[in-house]
């Protein structure tokens, strides 16, 4: 992502551009899709929650701080849509399409068989926190931001962010040691 045409798009887009603001859709949407798909672990609900956060990135676009970078602003209003249609419409999530892990270089047959095994016990384990535990993890452990993003992304304290962090950690590690993984 080149930061200098992320800003004269974010510029462009705040005048009323929307092939710029297309444009910054086109440079993010992987990134949000990835957070949506964690969170819901269902690809088609997926696509609709990174179709809805950029429809209402669009229509809130006019209180975007153009100064700010685009990036954590759209990772906050997909990982806010997603928390939300998770206490709405999901108290337990279906597995059927599962999370994308990083694969192993070429890996033989029962390797692989065992890695989607283990991945789909992971996958559960995560999908069976409570919507902001998997939240926290998402955003540190796949997103990757540190502390003080994820507190401002889902606007909440700093200290509320590590002690979630924690617990959900400690609950992960729970499930998975019963899994023996």
């Amino acid at each position: 992502m080149n930061i200098v045409n992320d800003r004269s798009l974010i510029k462009l887009a705040a005048q009323g551009d929307q092939d710029a603001f297309g444009e910054l859709v086109q440079l993010h949407q992987s990134a949000v899709f990835n957070i949506a798909y964690r969170m819901l672990g269902n690809r088609r609900d997926a696509e609709d929650a990174t179709q809805e956060a950029f429809i209402r990135a669009y229509n809130a676009f006019g209180k975007f701080d153009i100064k700010r970078p685009f990036r954590p602003w759209i990772k906050r209003i997909v990982t806010n849509l997603c928390l939300n249609q998770i206490k709405s419409h999901y108290p337990t999530l279906s597995l059927e399409n599962g999370l994308p892990l990083p694969k192993e270089p070429n890996p033989g047959p029962e390797a692989q068989t065992a890695k989607s095994e283990k991945d789909a016990e992971i996958r559960a384990a995560i999908l069976s926190l409570k919507p902001h535990y998997r939240a926290v993890i998402e955003l540190r452990h796949f997103q990757e931001l540190n502390y003080e993003e994820i507190a401002k992304s889902l606007d909440k304290p700093l200290s509320t962010i590590k002690s979630d962090l924690f617990r959900a950690r400690k609950m992960l590690a729970e499930k998975l040691k019963e899994l023996r993984l």
